[in-house]
């Protein structure tokens, strides 16, 4: 794309996630025809979004980590989006339905950065990504499906505005005492009180260090690289459950070893 593609493509999708109004498809003269140019639109909606107050980067959410997540959106391959500091919330959020276009919840585990994985250490394994990572947490992302038809928008255009990015709720940050327990965790997400859903860690190709291992091999393609202190939703452990319009519910996750994560919509 070239840069008056870049500047309309970004002007359009940063101006309807601003005004919370479904994403058309872009016009073809600034449509993003690969991942690659869908990763570079990307980081130039950030920088809209942070002008526009909603705060910098500080990680990254991954998409179509496991099966039931491909099966779900019709993407046999990973995704990857960022997380803006004012969508990161702690321990149990009260969140307004209204705020998104059509929301819902996903069952997750979430790694904050112990240290940088640089661009010249790549590839990254997750025996690699395990030295670097410092503490997990029980997670809630809250996605968007703020399109006309995200299946008619194309993964490259999905892509860019973040692959239905809204919001996060994090748990109490522990230390990894031992990795291999987080494939045997599991997970369980309750609505308003009763169980809906439930994985494991091993759902997330295996391990969820897989899924941070990825995102870096994924951003070092593109010269970028994950930084010390930010964090990672791995990806989501059940189907997403999306929330019927002014539903207000309590969303519960629960991990085994990382305890509880909630968020309220009213």
């Amino acid at each position: 794309m070239d840069a008056a593609a870049l500047r309309e493509a970004s002007r359009l999708i940063g101006r309807s996630r601003l005004a919370r109004t479904p994403l058309e498809s872009l016009p073809p003269e600034c449509r993003p025809r690969s991942q690659a140019e869908g990763y570079a639109l990307q980081y130039a909606v950030h920088s809209r979004l942070t002008r526009a107050g909603l705060g910098g980067l500080v990680g990254y959410k991954i998409g179509c980590t496991t099966k039931v997540m491909q099966r779900f959106l019709g993407i046999e391959h990973h995704c990857a989006g960022g997380v803006l500091e004012g969508g990161v919330f702690a321990g149990a959020a009260a969140l307004r339905y209204r705020d998104f276009v059509r929301p819902g919840v996903e069952a997750e585990m979430a790694v904050r950065l112990l240290r940088d994985l640089p661009v010249a250490d790549a590839p990254y394994d997750r025996t690699a990504v395990a030295a670097a990572v410092g503490e997990v947490m029980a997670a809630i992302e809250v996605v968007d499906d703020r399109y006309q038809d995200f299946r008619a928008l194309g993964v490259a255009t999905l892509i860019a505005d973040d692959f239905f990015h809204g919001a996060c709720v994090l748990g109490e940050a522990k230390p990894v005492a031992d990795p291999d327990e987080l494939a045997a965790a599991s997970s369980a997400m309750l609505l308003d009180g009763s169980e809906v859903a439930a994985g494991s860690g091993a759902d997330v190709l295996g391990h969820p260090f897989e899924a941070v291992a990825w995102l870096a091999n994924n951003l070092s393609d593109q010269g970028r690289y994950l930084r010390a202190g930010e964090i990672v939703l791995t990806g989501s452990m059940v189907a997403t459950r999306w929330l019927d319009s002014g539903d207000e519910v309590e969303v519960g996750v629960t991990v085994a070893g990382l305890g509880s994560v909630a968020v309220r919509f009213h």
